[in-house]
């Protein structure tokens, strides 16, 4: 696909949301910086600065997420994820009707059944998070269902002690597809790319770098380098990983591909450690097979993928939750600071990006107004 021949969509922001439509929006007054995707679409220049990039040879954690959406995501507890996360699958939704698979480069994005087994009745759980999750999930009406049978319908193990169990329709992502698909938006709507990395506090070095880009405003959504970037110490990394086979066999027929994914999550998290040094041969992992192939009969079959059996990351968590904000402390010359955080979704990127994207929107244009800035969660004038 060419860049001429790239579809027309653009994203703009409904109440406090991020829409997808097919329209050009109308061109604002103002001369703001906002996130790639949605400043783009406003007709303004956006400069991406980034050490590595999507690389299906060298990958980073973006793409060895199992990106399986969630709600609300089980690592956030932030009252905001509901509504972050349902932004997002409102997007992710419009993004698969909108453009086919079949039709345009490949986004990656299937909407699929999300299928959730309980070894015991929620209602008889000793935390009602999940009932209420479920809940949740059924006022929302994604075509929810609760029933036994889909234990039997996808041919769990039987003495795994499934009895209760629920689906509904969510996004699911290749991530590799995605990535590689996201930048060719971007680079279609006029960013800019830069490979390179920005060491220090951000906050230290702010008007040089808002002078060599001649930025208006900077957008700091560097997952772990938090630490660094916004002198931030409860940032720490959450090691995760996913193996992957050669599955022939899917029982859900919904919206259905010939390369559909199928992803077992039993969740690896291992927080604090910084190596990516996981083999298929580590105690943790040879676990976690045994796991999936007693929960799915068959599955102990299934042979490695050839290219990349094991792929493993590091989430960006931090001790307080989320950060989307702006800089609190103000610049070495005691004026206010034009930074915005976006960072610490841990593994709930893909669940909350688009809902976070709109929250930096509207913090960016604060800094153009030039309102005070105030910590997070409490009220904005």
């Amino acid at each position: 696909m060419s860049i001429a021949s790239a579809p027309n969509f653009f994203l703009t922001r409904v109440g406090d949301e991020l829409v997808l439509n097919d329209r050009q929006p109308p061109q604002p007054n103002l001369e703001p910086s906002r996130p790639p995707w949605a400043l783009l679409d406003a007709g303004y220049d956006v400069t991406i600065v980034a050490e590595r990039w999507a690389d299906p040879k060298n990958r980073i954690t973006s793409q060895i997420a199992g990106a399986l959406w969630e709600f609300p995501p089980a690592v956030i507890s932030l009252h905001n994820s509901k509504r972050w996360c349902m932004t997002a699958y409102r997007v992710f939704d419009r993004l698969q009707e909108t453009m086919p698979r079949s039709d345009y480069f490949d986004h990656g994005v299937q909407m699929r059944m999300a299928n959730f087994f309980f070894d015991q009745k929620m209602e008889n759980m000793p935390d009602r998070g999940q009932l209420d999750k479920f809940e949740e999930i059924m006022a929302e009406k994604r075509r929810v269902r609760r029933d036994a049978s889909i234990v039997l319908e996808h041919e769990v193990n039987q003495k795994a002690g499934v009895i209760d169990a629920y689906q509904h329709l969510a996004p699911v992502i290749d991530t590799d597809a995605y990535m590689n698909w996201l930048r060719f938006v971007l680079v279609c709507k006029g960013a800019v790319m830069e490979t390179h990395r920005i060491n220090g506090d951000l906050l230290d070095q702010e008007e040089e770098l808002l002078a060599e880009y001649g930025a208006d405003a900077i957008v700091n959504a560097t997952g772990l380098a938090g630490l660094e970037l916004a002198g931030d110490e409860s940032v720490y990394p959450l090691r995760g990983a996913l193996i992957r086979v050669a599955l022939a066999v899917t029982h859900d027929d919904t919206r259905g591909e010939d390369e559909d994914i199928v992803f077992i999550v039993p969740r690896l998290a291992q927080p604090h450690k910084y190596k990516l040094d996981l083999t298929l041969d580590s105690p943790e992992i040879v676990r976690m097979r045994e796991r999936c192939n007693n929960f799915v009969p068959g599955l102990e079959k299934a042979d490695y993928d050839p290219d990349a059996p094991l792929v493993q990351g590091l989430r960006p968590f931090r001790g307080s939750n989320v950060r989307v904000e702006r800089e609190l402390r103000s610049r070495p010359d005691g004026s206010m600071s034009r930074i915005v955080h976006s960072y610490g979704q841990g593994g709930a990127g893909f669940s909350l990006s688009f809902g976070c994207a709109s929250d930096v929107l509207e913090l960016i244009e604060e800094v153009e107004l030039g309102r005070p800035a105030t910590k997070m969660g409490c009220a904005r004038h």
